[in-house]
């Protein structure tokens, strides 16, 4: 029981120090921000017209698809997703330095690992498997290149579930951190222990808590 309250404490003062730290930038902006409820009926202009979706992107994506995957994950030190994972980092480094053209630097990166990756070494449940998170994976990867950085985003949340799939499927090489934004309610690999995340950029820069260590 007192673990309990201990795990639901540290959670709670996570989420506080996110929250604070996003009220003092919302303080130093003075202007809109994505805090803002719209409940006088105003609706940021900026958002509005960024947000056409003339990528192909639709607000539920996401729900559309991740029905919660059982995955047993692999110990296998796995050397042909190392493609995969470094894109996928790229991505993400992008998206801390709130860099949209690296973003999409690395979701070209991204598309090239997974056209490349030998599929023939994997067994016939793994096959079905990863077939099945990289469809969805690359559709994702594909927004990234051709998206704003709110979009961007938005499309590696999914991404990111689908990432730590096929790590939980298929193993890695690599020492890999998975971080969990108490805001967005969702993880993401990061490649270093230190919090830098990827949904808030230099907003909320270090939001966020590790969840465990892979390898």
């Amino acid at each position: 029981m007192k673990k309990s309250i201990y795990v639901l404490a540290v959670i709670a003062l996570t989420f506080t120090a996110c929250k604070n730290e996003k009220k003092t930038e919302d303080h130093h902006e003075g202007e809109k921000t994505e805090m803002h409820d719209n409940s006088d009926g105003h609706h940021d202009e900026e958002k509005a017209e960024s947000h056409d979706n003339s990528d192909g992107h639709h607000d539920n994506d996401k729900s559309d698809h991740n029905e919660e995957r059982n995955i047993e994950a692999s110990v296998d030190k796995n050397a042909a997703t190392s493609a995969m994972i470094d894109g996928y980092l790229e991505i993400k480094n992008g998206l801390v330095s709130d860099d949209k053209a690296a973003a999409a630097k690395g979701g070209e990166t991204l598309l090239k690992a997974f056209s490349n990756f030998d599929m023939s070494t994997l067994s016939g449940d793994q096959h079905k498997e990863y077939m099945e998170i990289v469809e969805n994976a690359t559709e994702q990867a594909e927004h990234i290149v051709k998206s704003p950085i709110d979009h961007q985003r938005e499309h590696f949340e999914s991404l990111s579930e689908d990432m730590i799939d096929i790590v939980a499927l298929l193993g890695t090489e690599k020492t890999l951190y998975e971080d969990y934004c108490p805001m967005k309610k969702t993880s993401w690999l990061s490649e270093s222990k230190d919090i830098k995340n990827p949904f808030y950029g230099s907003k909320m820069l270090s939001c966020g808590k590790v969840q465990k260590q892979i390898n």
